[in-house]
């Protein structure tokens, strides 16, 4: 399972930091990922980070957002700077690659 939160209101070249907590499964072990879903698309990964820490982001939020995992709390994190109205959507953690089960996410509003 997982839980996301830290989502919010946050105006062009705010930042926020979300966080995942995940349960049920070998969190050490696992690859994680945040994946994002803007209106009319299909849920995109935008950030994955490995067991042994490598980082990879897609093109669009390289350089603005940052992933790190706390394995002592089984908690993902997406750290966004600089954030822009098309960051706007709803965030979700998972494994990469995702299990069947998605958490409820959390909704990131990018607007002035």
């Amino acid at each position: 399972q997982f839980a996301e939160t830290g989502g919010g209101l946050v105006q062009p070249g705010g930042s926020l930091r979300l966080s995942c907590v995940a349960s049920g499964f070998d969190f050490n072990m696992s690859s994680m990922a945040w994946y994002r879903q803007t209106s009319g698309t299909e849920r995109e990964l935008i950030a994955g980070i490995t067991n042994r820490d490598d980082v990879k982001y897609e093109d669009s939020v390289s350089g603005r957002f940052t992933i790190s995992r706390d394995n002592a709390r089984n908690t993902a994190y997406l750290q966004m700077n600089r954030l822009k109205p098309g960051d706007t959507g709803v965030y979700y953690c998972n494994m990469r690659p995702p299990n069947a089960t998605w958490g409820q996410g959390t909704r990131v509003t990018v607007s002035a």
